[in-house]
């Protein structure tokens, strides 16, 4: 059995979907490896690592679909809509596609692929349970964006985030607020709190109390009685008045933040708009605002993905596809999650798709023709 990896075709996509690091494990398991030649170049992985690692290269794109009986890749058709058409065309029935496809905010893209009678497996509907935490894409790339944007806070802000005692005086910490305590979030804050800086962070789920004191910040959410967790563990719709609440509240610790870190999404609809102009107004000159839901419309009514914006002093970033700005680490991250789980839909060297297993019923979205996510 063939497993083919071709070049992200994405703009500016510079992940790959397997490392030469993993390669052993897939022939392991008797798999052969074809991957489009330059494919990992973009993430620092040379065609010679993947050839002595036991990959073979090819300069065909058209060869990776036309030989694989399964394609991985980081961002496929449904999650590379325009681009991606021309992988489309080259799909064979009965062909499996595994990677990120955003079947929630494309579906007609999953239809597509239904009508071509491929085999698709969307990462982003991993189930969120333990079995599956070795193959929680999501998680890995949250967990990257979440370091990368705490970075890119430190470096637009025009202080420093630790406190400071110099000759020239003392000089307080920078405080910090993140808000969403998920995967993203609990790392913004950690790396945050690593550089010094005093987080407080803002959830509508009290259950994320403890993980967020975990790593150094002091929660300022709703509390037990306003829980808005839903039964999947992600925030639920919330009423107007409990919406009215929350902004209150953010808008009371916003404005004695130096930085705003924003991580809100609910899948497969737009991110909630969390900070106002109003709060903006509110905010000190010289704050900063890293909004990670730009890509989803933003959790602040001024973002504009990939572009930077001033208003009252404030600087606000809206940047787009944070993972893929650390190429390396998280190209070594995605491909152990996938390899781990085409080991587990694997038996004896043949691809075993059992969907009354919660692991690939929760992520196949097209089988045989049809819909079954």
């Amino acid at each position: 059995m063939i497993v083919g990896i071709p070049s992200e075709t994405f703009p500016s996509e510079r992940r790959v979907a397997v490392v030469p690091s993993v390669i052993q494990s897939l022939k392991k398991a008797q798999l052969e490896v074809l991957i489009q030649a330059g494919a990992g170049e973009a993430a620092g992985f040379r065609d010679t690592t993947y050839i002595e690692s036991g990959a073979r290269i090819t300069e065909s794109r058209a060869e990776i679909f036309s030989s694989a009986d399964v394609i991985l890749q980081v961002r496929t058709f449904g999650a590379n809509v325009e681009v991606g058409r021309v992988d489309l065309e080259l799909m064979r029935p009965k062909q499996i596609v595994i990677g990120l496809s955003e079947p929630l905010s494309e579906p007609k893209a999953a239809l597509e692929l239904a009508e071509c009678g491929i085999t698709a497996c969307s990462l982003e509907l991993m189930p969120r349970i333990t079995r599956a935490q070795s193959m929680d894409v999501l998680s890995s790339m949250s967990s990257l964006a979440g370091y990368k944007s705490a970075i890119m806070a430190a470096n637009t802000l025009e202080k420093y985030f630790p406190m400071m005692m110099t000759a020239a005086g003392t000089y307080a910490p920078a405080k910090g607020l993140v808000l969403g305590a998920g995967v993203a979030g609990l790392q913004a804050i950690a790396t945050c709190k690593r550089l010094g800086a005093v987080m407080q962070a803002f959830d509508v789920r009290p259950v994320v109390k403890e993980q967020v004191e975990s790593v150094g910040a002091t929660f300022v959410g709703l509390t037990e009685e306003e829980n808005m967790e839903d039964t999947g563990g992600y925030a639920k719709e919330m009423t107007e008045e409990s919406q009215n609440k929350e902004r209150d509240l953010i808008q009371y610790y916003a404005k004695d933040a130096d930085f705003v870190i924003t991580t809100a999404l609910i899948p497969g609809r737009p991110a909630p708009k969390l900070i106002t102009k109003e709060m903006i107004q509110a905010m000190k000159p010289g704050s900063v605002i890293i909004d990670m839901a730009a890509e989803s419309g933003g959790n602040c009514v001024l973002t504009k993905p990939g572009e930077k914006v001033m208003e009252n002093g404030v600087t606000i970033l809206g940047p787009l596809n944070l993972p893929s700005t650390m190429p390396i680490h998280a190209s070594q991250m995605y491909s152990k999650n996938v390899v781990n789980l085409l080991e587990h839909i694997m038996n004896d060297g043949e691809l075993v798709l059992d969907l009354n297993d919660v692991i690939t019923s929760g992520c196949c979205i097209t089988h045989k023709g049809e819909l079954v996510s």
